[in-house]
């Protein structure tokens, strides 16, 4: 299909320079690096925007954007990030966390979790902790934070559609979840105990300086780093390294590695690594 036919059946003018705005704006603000191929994807996410702002183009929208709302540039991040989640997701490091947690039962716990999207990774946390600690009130507190506001907001409710959670074992629904009724039949709502373990926060792996205090225990950073370039990876890997506890462990997603940055992390293991710096390697997380 030719550009013209395709400007055609489009609502609004979206031509290949506009695409490219797009992606400089998006990598500028967030880190992200959109491939070339994403440009139906762009439209679609930001048609919405153009629309609600009463605009005839992507380059009227895009010249608003630039002028400087903070608003839209909020909405714009939320629109063109990608959240796919599910409870317990590569259940393995979940496995490896709930060893390490009774290892440490000694003193109170930090975890930050920082791409927690609408919160089933946080809560997943969250109940591996429990469970290490056979309480509801386990020492352990959770950072949770993504640059998309509207999926912590989301996270914070913790309410899901039955189908989300409905692959649990029926004794973590039980533990864990209140079961909706009447106008929340067909939803389940994370027991409170669970949600005061975890703090939700906005934070953008790319400000200069993260708003956080360290040292953490465990970082989970998952399937975030995939829409990062080296260069952007190895920054905020550099930041990862002070908030880390020197015995503290980072998980990655199964697609990410960080050879890169072997000077700051090494692997352990499954896409478990730890800091370069520790004075001698941790166990191998065993396959």
């Amino acid at each position: 299909m030719s550009p013209e036919v395709e400007q055609r059946d489009r609502e609004f003018h979206f031509t290949a320079a506009d695409f490219e705005r797009v992606r400089t704006l998006i990598y500028q603000r967030a880190g992200i690096s959109l491939a070339p191929i994403k440009q139906e994807m762009v439209y679609g996410r930001l048609m919405r925007r153009v629309r609600a702002l009463g605009y005839g183009s992507f380059a009227e929208y895009l010249a608003h954007l630039e002028a400087g709302d903070e608003t839209e540039w909020e909405t714009f991040v939320n629109s063109l990030t990608t959240n796919l989640t599910s409870f317990f997701r590569d259940a393995h490091h979940f496995e490896i966390l709930l060893g390490r947690l009774r290892e440490l039962k000694t003193r109170p716990l930090r975890i930050w979790c920082a791409a927690a999207a609408t919160g089933e990774e946080p809560y997943s946390i969250a109940m591996t902790a429990c469970e290490a600690f056979d309480s509801l009130t386990p020492p352990v507190s959770i950072v949770a934070s993504d640059i998309d506001t509207h999926v912590l907001a989301i996270a914070e409710q913790g309410v899901y559609p039955i189908d989300r959670v409905e692959k649990l074992s029926a004794n973590r629904l039980r533990r864990f979840f209140l079961k909706g009724r009447g106008a929340q039949a067909g939803y389940a709502r994370v027991r409170p105990e669970l949600q005061k373990l975890v703090r939700f926060t906005r934070i953008n792996l790319l400000d200069a300086r993260l708003p956080l205090r360290g040292p953490f225990d465990a970082i989970f950073c998952r399937n975030v780093m995939i829409y990062f370039d080296k260069p952007t990876q190895y920054g905020i890997l550099k930041k990862f390294v002070p908030l880390l506890r020197p015995d503290g462990l980072l998980f990655s997603g199964p697609s990410e590695n960080f050879l890169n940055a072997g000077d700051l992390f090494r692997p352990m293991g499954r896409t478990v690594y730890e800091r370069a710096d520790r004075p001698a390697p941790g166990p191998m997380a065993k396959a």
